[in-house]
């Protein structure tokens, strides 16, 4: 047992917390609740009773710096520089203007934590994009105040945002660093040239641009995902330095070969010894290599080495095996660096004729499509989320992902490695170009390690697939991820052109088919040779818990009976690759609900119809349709619908009935009213005249029961519950969970027909969003307050930090409300960078020469004059000057406004010498003593350019100046 699971046991300990199996999610006043997969239970898992594993650290000179920023929705024009000195002073490094430069007043600014996507918080407006879901995105600003202490100076220094949606302009301490020109591939800017040490703070500003737009669905806004600070020796590993993926040989044995990149920043030459050690699941050393380097001065190396290995474990996706190779770089016999890459030992073939083959063995891929949004929190999802969404999606026998339409969170792919999913791994840009050409190859090098990629996509439905052009840029994109990993092959998703007589799939090695299923022979007829997936298919349509068609009102029937014209229902379109070995499998689309693109329909609906489960993960009848194709290890059985039906008694309604068994028999108030040998694919249909009461299919193999599916006909809701996916949380401050609520009968049924409004409140915890999967709500999605959508909703909460527990009620009118408590294990949050509180630092000063007598403190440079004044920093002192003792500092500032309103007070660090401060023409304070010391000064309020000057004679023979920092800070209250 792990410390983590340790924890679990004593989290409530002080605290008083009790969860029993049996009753910890009654609903008040309700009967017995029901335990998950009975008549009558809610449709969603049993709650885990403990902890996932926490997320793989594989370079520890990361940490997250996601806490301190401020930000600033709308746009904020910067002003144009007046005068010839002030313009030639803006295109100066470290003088820009605005909402960029340092000192820029971002007081009232809201505090936000990353990751953060404002789109998810907007209303939905008619005349706002329907792609983007009818959500206004926008331009929005970022601000960050970073100390780094002394003894980070000589380090590698970075800064890496993880996602960035949309285009970015992003600044340091005045200086631009960075533009991005897409959401979906990190950003890493060196800040070691830029930093600032001790009490000079630096300042990051990063201004969004999400009125771009890559994608035609819901992309979100904003520092969406993870940002870093690292902090490396002088010499280190760069990021994504370590390639070591394993390979196996002609002869049937396995070796690690390892690549090591390596940077220096060092003034000389250094001389490093790179060590690799490989361990196995268990963390034992298997083997090892050694190499030695001479790393030149910003200019990096790379050191290979190799380690034999024997009969290691395999990776498959029923055996997530991983081992981890560990890289050092040591100088003079001491680790400075290091690296903890999981890889897993499998082999990946793609035969013309059989398909995908993992291992030897073939495997059929039952795949989905994903984008990257969930209810409630938009683009910017938890970890411990997206391992709840690849959880549902394994439950249904999933074994395969598709990132569309672009490369996705490191941390998605870190959990398929874990939990035993294969990838393909998009790209977003179909462009050449140098630009998009290093987002292709940032992907490739960033994912080449992980065993769960096993396709490379460069492109989704271009139209260019069938064009001279367009097979000359695919060639250059294949030829560029070829070069950096030759190990796995590289698709696109076509949509058409695969007779052309150019077209892509000349270039590709498999060839990705979006629908044009009726293709699938004729293409393998005339190309032989060529290994072919379903990249994207079916887009077929279903409103989660609908079983009627309504046009009018926007709504899907469930019955798996729509789908788009180019597309097919969820069985129809398995059938056609289950029953081709040469199609490696499919990709539906898509595997959950997003927001945006509500095709078929447009305003007022939201969001799409194509998930096999909806926004919040709440499952459609495509869950149990897919389950019953997909799942070999279990017997599954299915019914739909629901047997709740007022007022229909005696008239038909239809079963569906979906398993992996042999027989199914259907029973109506323990009669049977039919059965059937199974049809695995199409599902079996019934027929039945409505009575209330049980409704039942009993699934068999050999004649024996193995499993049994039921509904009973609900009353009327007299209790809301709440479900969590845990009964336990982190007390990390990081943690989220799904919550679900419900509305249940008196005898303790999920009533599914429920459509009522709830409101909650939770304490030791925050709610970070909320949903209930219909796709035409308009309802926000944050705050407290959800209807339940055709009887479920959602809330998102993330917990506080340290042990405890978490208490969250729910109410609804005329219904006994809701109380559930949640664990809260005590451990201790992943590290993040202090927070630095702002303050108005003036950093910036012309220094005249120096004079033999007191100079007239309105004494300045004319206008245009760069030259005969110096530029310099505070903290710069001047050694002694035999033209005299006597020199004015001047500068102008604009205080920030609560300076402007009721004055300050101006701080010195430090001034040698003796000095006079002077503010717009008047002399506020003295310093009389020559020595080194502090000096600070009351500001009368005024708002504006102030203007200030600083004289200062130095002491005969002793260096003077402003030697420490200044700032302009507010009164105390």
């Amino acid at each position: 047992m792990n410390r983590r699971q340790l924890l679990i046991g004593t989290a409530g300990a002080g605290v008083g917390v009790v969860v029993r199996p049996t009753d910890a999610f009654a609903a008040a006043g309700a009967g017995p609740g029901r335990q998950a997969g009975e008549a009558g239970a809610l449709p969603m898992p049993a709650p885990s009773r403990t902890l996932p594993p926490a997320m793989h650290v594989q370079d520890p000179s990361c940490t997250r710096i996601e806490r301190g920023w401020v930000f600033h929705e709308g746009d904020v024009a910067t002003p144009a520089p007046e005068g010839h000195n002030a313009t030639y002073l803006s295109v100066k490094a470290g003088n820009a203007l605005g909402a960029a430069a340092m000192a820029f007043d971002d007081s009232d600014w809201a505090p936000v934590r990353l990751p953060h996507d404002w789109a998810s918080a907007q209303p939905f407006e008619r005349d706002a994009n329907i792609s983007q879901g009818y959500r206004r995105r926008g331009i929005g600003w970022y601000r960050r105040t970073l100390r780094l202490e002394a003894d980070d100076r000589g380090k590698t220094i970075a800064l890496r945002f993880d996602g960035i949606a949309s285009n970015a302009t992003i600044w340091v301490n005045g200086s631009v660093v960075a533009h991005n020109w897409s959401a979906y591939n990190s950003v890493e800017i060196d800040l070691t040239p830029f930093a600032r040490f001790g009490d000079d703070l630096n300042m990051i500003v990063v201004r969004v641009d999400a009125t771009a737009m890559e994608g035609w669905w819901y992309e979100g806004a904003g520092l969406y995902r993870h940002v870093w600070l690292i902090r490396r020796a002088p010499v280190a590993i760069v990021t994504d330095g370590v390639h070591c993926d394993p390979r196996r040989d002609p002869a049937g044995g396995w070796h690690v070969p390892v690549a090591v990149t390596i940077g220096s920043i060092a003034r000389a030459a250094v001389g490093v010894t790179i060590e690799t050690i490989l361990l196995d699941p268990d963390g034992k050393p298997v083997t090892t290599a050694r190499a030695a380097a001479s790393v030149a001065p910003l200019d990096p190396v790379v050191a290979t080495l190799t380690m034999p290995v024997t009969a290691p474990r395999l990776w498959s996706i029923e055996t997530p095996t991983l081992y981890t190779v560990l890289t050092r770089v040591m100088r003079d016999g001491s680790v400075i660096d290091e690296r903890r890459t999981r890889v897993g030992f499998r082999t990946i073939r793609f035969d013309a004729d059989r398909g995908f083959f993992l291992n030897a063995q073939p495997v059929k891929l039952k795949g989905v499509c994903l984008h990257q949004d969930h209810a409630g929190v938009g683009t910017a999802i938890p970890d411990a989320l997206v391992r709840w969404r690849l959880e549902r999606l394994k439950a249904m026998g999933c074994n395969a992902i598709r990132c569309s339409h672009n490369a996705p969170a490191a941390e998605l792919l870190d959990l398929c490695d874990e939990m035993g999913f294969v990838v393909m791994d998009e790209n977003r840009q179909f462009n050449p170009a140098p630009d998009y050409m290093a987002q292709l190859e940032w992907m490739v090098r960033r994912d080449r390690n992980h065993p769960s990629v096993i396709l490379w996509s460069v492109f989704n439905e271009e139209p260019m697939q069938g064009t001279e052009a367009g097979v000359e840029m695919l060639r250059r994109m294949v030829h560029a991820t070829h070069a950096l990993d030759d190990s796995r092959p590289v698709t696109a998703a076509m949509n058409g052109a695969f007779f052309d007589p150019v077209n892509v799939s000349s270039e590709i090695d498999v060839t990705g088919f979006n629908y044009y299923q009726g293709d699938y022979d004729r293409f393998h007829q005339l190309n032989p040779t060529k290994p072919i997936t379903s990249s994207e298919d079916t887009s077929a349509y279903e409103t989660r818990g609908a079983f009627a068609s309504d046009p009018a009102r926007h709504v899907q029937s469930s019955y798996d009976v729509e789908a788009a014209s180019w597309g097919d229902t969820h069985r129809g379109t398995w059938k056609k690759i289950a029953e081709r070995p040469f199609v490696a499998g499919g990709f539906v689309w898509t595997g959950f609900d997003y927001h945006g693109e509500p095709t078929p329909h447009e305003w007022p609906t939201i969001s799409s119809f194509f998930g096999i489960l909806d926004l919040c993960g709440f499952p459609k009848t495509a869950f149990d349709v897919h389950r019953a194709h997909w799942v070999d290890a279990a017997p599954v059985v299915s019914i739909t619908p629901h047997w709740t039906w007022p007022g229909r008694e005696g008239q038909p309604v239809t079963l569906l009935v979906m398993s992996n068994a042999e027989r199914v028999e259907v029973r109506l108030n323990g009669r049977v009213v039919g059965e059937a040998a199974v049809d695995r694919i199409m599902g079996n249909e019934f027929v039945v005249p409505y009575a209330p009461g049980r409704i039942e299919v009993i699934a068999r193999r050999g004649g024996s029961p193995v499993a049994r599916a039921a509904h009973e006909t609900a009353g009327p809701p007299v209790a809301l519950r709440l479900t969590p996916a845990r009964t336990v949380m982190a007390g990390d401050g990081e943690d989220a969970q799904p919550v679900t609520i419900d509305a249940v009968d008196a005898a303790g049924r999920h009533v599914l027909t429920a459509n009522l409004p709830t409101r909650f409140a939770v304490e030791g915890a925050a709610i970070i969003g909320i949903g209930n999967g219909d796709p035409n709500s308009h309802e926000s999605e944050k705050g407290s307050a959800r209807s339940l959508f055709n009887g479920l909703a959602q809330v998102i909460v993330q917990a506080g930090e340290g042990r405890g527990r978490i208490v969250m009620t729910a109410t609804a009118p005329g219904l006994k409300p809701a109380r559930l408590t949640i664990d809260r294990a005590g451990l201790a949050p992943p590290a993040q960078v202090a927070v630095t509180p702002a303050t108005m630092a003036i950093r910036e000063w012309r220094r005249s020469p120096a004079m033999a007598t007191r100079p007239d403190p309105a004494l300045a440079p004319v206008d245009g004059d760069n030259n005969s004044w110096a530029f310099v920093r505070s903290g710069t002192p001047v050694d002694p000057d035999r033209a005299g003792r006597w020199r004015i500092y001047r500068t102008t500032v604009t205080p920030w406004r609560r300076v402007a309103q009721e004055g300050g007070v101006i701080r010195f660090a430090a001034i040698a010498g003796r000095a006079e401060l002077w503010v717009d023409g008047t002399r506020v304070a003295v310093k009389d003593a020559a020595s080194v010391g502090p000096f600070e000064a009351t500001v009368p309020p005024g708002g504006g350019v102030r203007t200030i000057a600083v004289l200062v004679e130095a002491a005969p023979g002793v260096a003077s100046g402003l030697v420490g920092g200044m700032t302009l800070e507010p009164r105390a209250r």
